[in-house]
C-alpha cells in the first residue's frame, strides 16, 4: 500500500470513529438521555480518551447530534431510480440538499461551526478530524459518472472546487456577506455549482476539438 493510500485509510478510519460516536450519542438522545462524552464512548465501544480527542466537551458532542437527523446521504440522494444521472444535475442536487439541511438547522450549524473554529485554534490539538466529511462523500457520488470522461486528478480538482461551494460555510457567505435571502442564496449557489461542472466538462470537449 502506498503512503497516500495509507494516509487516506487513516483519515477514513478516524472519520468512521467520529461517526460512530455521533451515532451512539444520537441513539442515547433518542432514548431520552443527555449523554456525556464518556457515555457516548462506552456505547460506541470507543476508548474515552479517543472520544475526548474528537469531542472535548459534552456541548461539542450534543450540538452536532441534531444535525445528524435527516442529513442527506449518498443513499437518500442517489439510491433511487429517480436520481439524476447527469453529473451537473447530481452536483446541483448535493448543493440544494445541503443548503436546505443547513437552512432547517441554521442555529445549530452556526454553533457547530463556532465550536470547530475555536477548537482549530488549540495549539495542542491532535490531527483528529474536527468535523465529518459528508460533502466529500456526496460529491464523490455525484461526480461518479464522470469517471469515463475526466481523469482522476481532474475529478479530484473538481470535487475540491465544489466543496468550497456547498455546505455551511457557503451558506454563511451567501447570507451574511452577500446579504442574500434564502431563495436568492440557494439559486446563486446552485448556479455556481453548475457552472464549475460545466466548465470542467467543456474543457475536455474543447481539447478534443483542438486535437482533431
Amino acid at each position: 500500500m502506498s503512503s497516500v493510500s495509507r494516509t487516506r485509510e487513516r483519515v477514513a478510519q478516524k472519520l468512521r470513529t467520529r461517526q460512530a460516536l455521533l451515532d451512539a450519542a444520537r441513539e442515547l438522545v433518542a432514548g431520552g438521555k443527555t449523554p456525556t462524552v464518556a457515555e457516548a464512548a462506552d456505547a460506541a465501544m470507543v476508548s474515552r480518551a479517543t472520544a475526548y480527542r474528537y469531542f472535548p466537551s459534552q456541548e461539542a458532542l450534543l450540538v452536532e447530534v441534531p444535525l445528524q437527523i435527516g442529513v442527506p446521504t449518498v443513499r437518500s440522494l442517489f439510491g433511487g431510480d429517480a436520481a439524476p444521472t447527469d453529473p451537473e444535475d447530481r452536483a446541483a442536487l448535493v448543493h440544494n440538499a445541503l443548503y436546505d439541511h443547513v437552512r432547517e438547522h441554521e442555529a445549530q450549524f452556526r454553533l457547530f461551526l463556532r465550536n470547530s473554529l475555536l477548537r482549530s485554534l488549540d495549539t495542542d490539538r491532535t490531527d483528529d478530524p474536527l468535523r465529518g466529511a459528508r460533502r466529500a462523500a456526496l460529491l464523490d457520488a455525484a461526480l461518479a459518472p464522470l469517471a469515463g470522461e475526466l481523469e482522476t486528478e481532474e475529478i479530484e480538482r473538481l470535487k475540491t472546487a465544489l466543496s468550497i461551494l456547498v455546505g455551511t460555510e457557503a451558506v454563511i457567505v451567501l447570507r451574511d456577506v452577500l446579504r442574500l435571502d434564502h431563495e436568492q442564496a440557494r439559486a446563486s449557489g446552485e448556479w455556481a455549482v453548475r457552472q464549475i461542472v460545466r466548465a470542467a466538462r467543456q474543457r475536455i470537449t474543447n481539447d478534443a476539438d483542438h486535437n482533431q
